[in-house]
């Protein structure tokens, strides 16, 4: 292949840095500007209820994400890659567990049905894949550790399912984002602006966090 067609996953990594800041901004002002904030509780439900979509697409989204590319986005050892691999991993569990907490409570609070639709279908099993995923890791490779033959066995089915796992939670949240513009009738408006950009980045961010896992660090 001609030189100039290669690309190293470091500068894809910086892309999918830059992915993350633009998301991120665009869900604050989406949820502090146009939806009253959030909070875990609140007499206002749609507090409550904000905070899943914070949780889920920051914490366990974009976090996750980061955490996918940790061999490839931070130099030195692969020793303290595996430690921030996993610790990332970690707050990306955590906050998508709060998260689902926090879509149940305000449903709950509010008397509104739950699990009845296609989202919360692949948002459970997004959530449930990721934490048995995790515990699966790391029993086999943090602690206490399969031997090298049984973890080098491993090692290309927990790559792959770690982002067939976090492709399901990007396209979970893609229908959330759909099923939140049809509730609130967005249509043409500056919020509806917001969130099919945020829909559209984080797709970008899906192919190119995928990208990152594929490309060698360096040629």
């Amino acid at each position: 292949m001609p030189r100039g067609f290669q690309i190293r996953a470091t500068s894809v990594t910086i892309f999918v840095h830059l992915l993350f800041i633009a998301i991120t901004t665009l869900v604050l002002v989406w949820l502090f500007h146009f939806r009253e904030g959030v909070a875990f509780k609140s007499s206002n439900k749609l507090k409550i209820f904000n905070l899943h979509p914070l949780l889920m697409v920051i914490g366990f989204i974009l976090v996750g994400g980061e955490a996918i590319m940790t061999y490839k986005s931070i130099p030195g050892k692969r020793s303290s890659g595996k430690v921030v691999h996993l610790l990332l991993h970690l707050v990306a569990l955590t906050s998508g567990v709060i998260g689902v907490i926090a879509v149940f409570k305000s449903k709950k609070e509010a008397g509104l049905p739950d699990m009845y639709s296609l989202h919360s279908w692949l948002g459970i099993s997004a959530i449930s894949a990721f934490g048995l995923q995790y515990i699966l890791g790391f029993f086999s490779y943090f602690f206490p550790g399969a031997d090298a033959s049984t973890r080098a066995t491993l090692l290309p089915w927990h790559k792959f399912l770690g982002i067939v796992i976090f492709l399901l939670a990007v396209g979970t949240a893609e229908t959330g984002l759909v099923e939140y513009f049809r509730l609130l009738q967005l249509f043409k408006s500056q919020e509806a602006l917001i969130v099919n950009f945020t829909g559209l980045l984080l797709f970008l961010f899906a192919v190119f966090v995928s990208l990152s896992v594929i490309l060698p660090r360096q040629y």
